[in-house]
Order: structure tokens, then C-alpha cells, then sequence
């Protein structure tokens, strides 16, 4: 029998006109190749199902070359992918289990997006971020929180600004509770990591205590030094924020939160799932008794529309289609300010039904959590955005502040 194909690779069209194809990457990181499968073989990657055998893919290549003397093409591309970490063998299983051992075996959480999501000189990070903030503004009452985009900072610089102007050089000394999107976690399940975030600007000072406090109670919805946190972006884009306005060893409780899959497709609410009701106790306890000292930061984005995200449409910001994306955004985000998590989770709800586009806001499950977590909380929306990352695909986001 054939491998299978891993399940949670990347694939999209060949960007390079000279090599058309399909283009396979892994976002893990477990392998750093990138694959581009010419268009007439594309049809053999069905074969790495795990359900067809050596022989089929044999007939098939037959039928594609007219020649029944397949079989070093069959194992050229057996080699090829095996070979790339794209199959689910003993190979990708060894590989695998090595990438994770030596995460969990690090001393530091490295840096993985600068120098492509942002400038990876220390100096020349600050200037950038100087430019992109400017001047805080003035006091407007202590600061509950802040929810900011995780695309890249160029993308959303007014809802990055709008979000961090809000804090003040007095929330310095506080313990920045930072939420994340985990776009590869394990649904239901909250990835925590002990280890200190090093970026140009240095390396922070880890919550120890409040680490320990959710890896106790928070039971088996926790996932400790979870290999998500090696490459996830939605967390280091806010922690080198926080860096520029309070300095490398800022204090850091960083999560990383699943979707809420079961709830999403079989109804109910995601603490109907034990284990999510849990950390959501867990969380709120811990909110509840340190108050003040806490300043949460939702790392989220919202609507992903076009071509790139699954639509049939090419989505243009702040027109057709996403005009009525941007009534709906607006919808959840009246949600947020009002602390409404139910309305809030109704509407996510939604998506997929037959009279509604499925907005894919990737940054529901960091919300819910804090609107479980915070009840108190109350949000001002400051910035709302759509940006066009690609000319047919459309992210958009918002930068808010809570009290």
C-alpha cells in the first residue's frame, strides 16, 4: 500500500509562470522543501490516500505515458515526496518526533518571522515601529485589554496603532496575558509554552507561576510546550509590540487557543466540551484574582474572502461582497464591545449557512476565550480594515481596547 499524503500541508497554484503546477509546502516546518508537482502529475497525488496500492498508481501512470515501464517514474515520486517529509511514513515519523524533541528541548522560543514579517535589525525594527505607532495617546482610563491583527504589520498598521496606543508606560509592570490564533493546534485544546520569546530585541520574562497555575487546572484542554508555539505568528507579532513599548523583558503569559470545531459544526457552545470549560474556569479564576495586574492582548484577525481563502469571487476591499462583510464584522464586534459572548458565538455560528458566505474569522476562538474568561470586559472599536493581501483575497481586522 501507498503512504498518505499528510493532511495538513500547504497547496496552492505554482506562483512561477516558467513552473506551472501545484505548489506543496509544510507550515510546520518539519520539512523546509517546497514541492511544485507538474499539472499532468498532479492526479497521481490522489493515489497517497493510504487506501491504493504501488499497483494502481502503476496503471494510472501507464495510461498517463502510453509505456507499461513505470516504475522509476513510480519511485522517483515516491522518493520525492518521502523525502520532502510530505508522506506519512517512517521517515516523516522519525523527522517529526526529532523537530518536536528539540522544541521542547530549547531554552528560548526563536524568532521565526523576522526578517519576512518584520525587520529582523534591532535598530532598524525600532525605527519601523516608531514609524508605524508614533506618539501614545493620552490616558483614557486604565486598559482592560487590547485586540490587535496577526497579519503581517505592514498589512495592518492602522489597527496595529489604534490597538497599542491605548497602553500607557504605566501598564509596563503588568503580566501581558497575550491569546492567540493557533492556526495548526489540536481543536478544543489551549497550547502554553514555558519558554521565553526571543526576538532582535531580546528575550521576555515567562508568567512561571501563572503557567504552572493553568497546566494544573486546566487538565488534558492544556498542551504544554506545544510545537505550535515553534511556529505560530499570532503571538511573536504582539510580543514585539509589546517589546517596543516596554522593553525585551516584558512579562508573558502567551496562548495559543484551538478552534472550537465541535461547537462550530454540531451546535451548542464550546463549553458544552468539558475540557473547554475547564480552562475556561481556569482562566476566569485566574482573571478574578489578579484584576489589574493582567493586560490582555487578542492577537486576532477576522473575515478571510477571495480567491486564496476557497470563494468563488475575487474579493476587493470595501467593495461588492465585502460591503456585506463589513456589516457583518461590525455585527460581532457590537458583540465584543457589549461583552456579549453568546450573540458573539451565534454569529460565528453562522458561517456556512445557505443564505450567508462563511466569513472564516480565525480569530473567534482567542475572543470567546477572553469574553469567558473577562465577563466584565466592555470594547470600543477604534479601527476597522480590510486589506487586499493578494489583488482576488481580502483579510480584515480591527483594533480595539477594553475596560
Amino acid at each position: 500500500m501507498l503512504p498518505r499524503l499528510r493532511a495538513d500541508l500547504d497547496m496552492m497554484p505554482s506562483p512561477v509562470p516558467e513552473k506551472p503546477g501545484l505548489l506543496i509546502r509544510d507550515p510546520f516546518h518539519f520539512s523546509d522543501a517546497t514541492l511544485i508537482i507538474p499539472p499532468h502529475m498532479v492526479e497521481c497525488l490522489t493515489f497517497f490516500d493510504g487506501e491504493q496500492s504501488s499497483l494502481d498508481l502503476r496503471a494510472y501512470l501507464a495510461r498517463l505515458t502510453g509505456s507499461v515501464d513505470v516504475s522509476d517514474v513510480e519511485q522517483h515520486l515516491l522518493d520525492t515526496l518521502s523525502e520532502a517529509g510530505f508522506l506519512e511514513d517512517d521517515a516523516f515519523a522519525q523527522r517529526k518526533f526529532l523537530v518536536e524533541q528539540a522544541f521542547a528541548a530549547a531554552p528560548v522560543r526563536l524568532a521565526q518571522h523576522a526578517g519576512s514579517g518584520y525587520p529582523e535589525d534591532a535598530g532598524e525594527l525600532a525605527d519601523e515601529f516608531r514609524d508605524y505607532l508614533g506618539e501614545a495617546e493620552e490616558s483614557a482610563g486604565a486598559v482592560l485589554g487590547i485586540a490587535a491583527p496577526h497579519v503581517s504589520p505592514f498589512g495592518g498598521i492602522e489597527s496595529y496603532r489604534a490597538a497599542y496606543r491605548s497602553l500607557t508606560p504605566a501598564d509596563a509592570q503588568r503580566t501581558f496575558v497575550v491569546l492567540g490564533t493557533s492556526h495548526y493546534g489540536e481543536p478544543e485544546r489551549f497550547g502554553l509554552t514555558r519558554k521565553p520569546f526571543a526576538t532582535p530585541f531580546g528575550s521576555t520574562m515567562p508568567a512561571y507561576n501563572l503557567i504552572d497555575e493553568l497546566e494544573r487546572n486546566g487538565g488534558d484542554a492544556v498542551r504544554t510546550e506545544d510545537y505550535c508555539h515553534a511556529i505560530e505568528h499570532s503571538i511573536e507579532f504582539q510580543v514585539v509590540f509589546l517589546q517596543h513599548l516596554f522593553g525585551p523583558e516584558i512579562r508573558v503569559l502567551p496562548i495559543l487557543c484551538g478552534s472550537f470545531l465541535r461547537s462550530v459544526y454540531e451546535g451548542g457552545l464550546p463549553e458544552d466540551t468539558e475540557r473547554v470549560a475547564r480552562m475556561f474556569g481556569a482562566l476566569g479564576e485566574m482573571a478574578a484574582r489578579e484584576g489589574s495586574k493582567l493586560c490582555w492582548v487578542l492577537g486576532v484577525d477576522m473575515a478571510h474572502m477571495g480567491r486564496r481563502y476557497g470563494d468563488r469571487f475575487p474579493a476587493l476591499a470595501e467593495q461588492g461582497e465585502m460591503t456585506e462583510v463589513s456589516r457583518r464584522d461590525r455585527e460581532r464586534i457590537a458583540c465584543m464591545e457589549s461583552g456579549d459572548a453568546r450573540g458573539f458565538w451565534e454569529r460565528v455560528q453562522e458561517d456556512g449557512q445557505a443564505d450567508k458566505a462563511e466569513l472564516k474569522w480565525c480569530g473567534s476562538s482567542p475572543i470567546y476565550t477572553f469574553l469567558r474568561a473577562v465577563p466584565e470586559a466592555r470594547g470600543r472599536l477604534k479601527q476597522y480594515q480590510q486589506w487586499n493581501i493578494d489583488e482576488e483575497s481580502v483579510v480584515s481586522f480591527a483594533g480595539m481596547r477594553f475596560s
